[in-house]
């Protein structure tokens, strides 16, 4: 009476295997769900990226201003009859 238990433990656990290890299986799913929240992460962050970048774009197109703001900040260009000083940051 001994070996149907054993055989019937041993069948039981070759069928969970798939379960749990298999392609498909839990471990496999938990593994990709870990996966897609870190995803979904990296795209929040990208999406507000991209919307600041969208909205630099959108300012640019609408107006000298920011072109303006750009150069001088950037370049440090000037208006005529302008002078330019420029104050070094202390270290």
């Amino acid at each position: 009476m001994r070996w149907p238990v054993i055989i019937l433990a041993l069948l039981a656990i070759a069928l969970q295997y798939p379960l749990w290890l298999g392609k498909g299986g839990w471990l496999r799913a938990w593994e990709v769900d870990q996966q897609l929240q870190a995803q979904r992460i990296v795209n929040k962050q990208l999406e507000q990226r991209n919307a600041g970048l969208d909205a630099e774009v959108r300012d640019l197109k609408s107006g000298d201003e920011a072109i303006e703001e750009r150069a001088r900040f950037e370049l440090g260009l000037t208006r005529p009859g302008e002078i330019f000083v420029h104050t070094p940051k202390a270290p």
